[in-house]
């Protein structure tokens, strides 16, 4: 979905999703997408209930628009317990998924009616949302991702380093990395500002690994007939290089080095940057919190977790954990 299929949305939705959350929250664009989407896939559900069909049996391009104030306030809390259930039967959404929708609604009906006021009953007041399983985040070892690094070859190596190098040392979001313009890299100071979440700038210091890396791409970096001049990363066909080019070069090296279908992606290249520097650079919390970009520091003491749970498992790895006094004893 893009910004183009807004006008295809209700009204109000357009409304909550411009007006309050990119004007007034300052939402990223990413993030006011997949709102967007979570949306249309819930009006499109509730269309398709009324008139006894399957949202599967709507036209793709099925305009929305129409939908009014009235058919909102007539949405129950019932609606939303079956849309639910159509998001785990039908949609085979997980409970990280599913969580990700109610939080959407509950945006939306709250604007409507705390905000604007424009419906008196709240459907998603009763509805509470899955609990969501703590996983600890996986990783690549300090060999993997050294062996990553060996593996990369090719017409288009030194980028494709760059890229990995700056993932593994600066533990970007895929998003941030290929926003990045070569003007966001200072080279005196040899640091770089990444624009994340909610448009938030953050200064990154770049190491050595990081300023090598940078600068033999840019020696080989393509400038005839880019159509991003200042984009700092340019793919096989001359423009800013997206967010499924740059996922596809991850997987492919991943596969390289034995790690396909593992689990692995792009963005556990950020939790394993996160992960080195906890574990092997004694970097503190607070610090690793302001360096990958986190609002909240709950989110970065998972790492912190890891580490625990490294140590006992430690524990108990040693040959004596299972020995006791009463097992000795006859």
């Amino acid at each position: 979905m893009t910004t183009k299929d807004f006008e295809l949305l209700p009204g109000s939705v357009v409304s909550y999703l411009r007006i309050y959350l990119e004007n007034t929250k300052g939402y990223s664009k990413l993030t006011i997408l997949e709102y967007a989407s979570d949306l249309r896939i819930f009006f499109r559900y509730i269309v398709a209930k009324k008139a006894d069909l399957s949202p599967s049996e709507l036209p793709d391009d099925y305009n929305l628009s129409y939908i009014d104030l009235d058919f909102i306030k007539a949405i129950t809390t019932n609606d939303i317990f079956y849309f639910l259930d159509y998001c785990n039967s039908e949609l085979n959404n997980n409970k990280s998924t599913r969580a990700r929708k109610i939080s959407t609604l509950n945006g939306y009906f709250s604007y409507m009616s705390a905000k604007m006021r424009l419906i008196d009953v709240n459907p998603m007041d009763s509805i509470d949302a899955p609990k969501k399983k703590k996983a600890l985040p996986k990783y690549l070892t300090l060999e993997q991702s050294i062996q990553l690094l060996n593996s990369v070859e090719g017409e288009h190596k030194e980028r494709d380093y760059c890229i990995l190098t700056i993932f593994l040392n600066c533990g970007l979001r895929v998003a941030e990395l290929v926003a990045l313009d070569i003007s966001d890299i200072n080279f005196d100071e040899e640091t770089m500002v990444v624009t994340g979440k909610g448009d938030k700038e953050r200064k990154i210091y770049l190491n050595k690994a990081c300023m090598d890396a940078i600068m033999d791409y840019l020696k080989v970096r393509p400038n005839d007939r880019v159509k991003d001049r200042n984009a700092l990363f340019i793919s096989r066909l001359n423009k800013r290089m997206g967010r499924q080019a740059v996922q596809n070069m991850v997987y492919h090296y991943l596969e390289k080095i034995g790690l396909g279908g593992g689990g692995y992606s792009v963005h556990k290249l950020r939790h394993t940057a996160a992960t080195l520097m906890y574990q092997h650079g004694d970097v503190d919390v607070l610090v690793l919190k302001e360096m990958l970009g986190h609002e909240n520091l709950s989110t970065t003491e998972i790492y912190t977790h890891l580490l625990d749970k490294q140590l006992r498992d430690a524990a108990k790895s040693n040959p004596l954990s299972g020995e006791s006094h009463n097992n000795g004893s006859k």
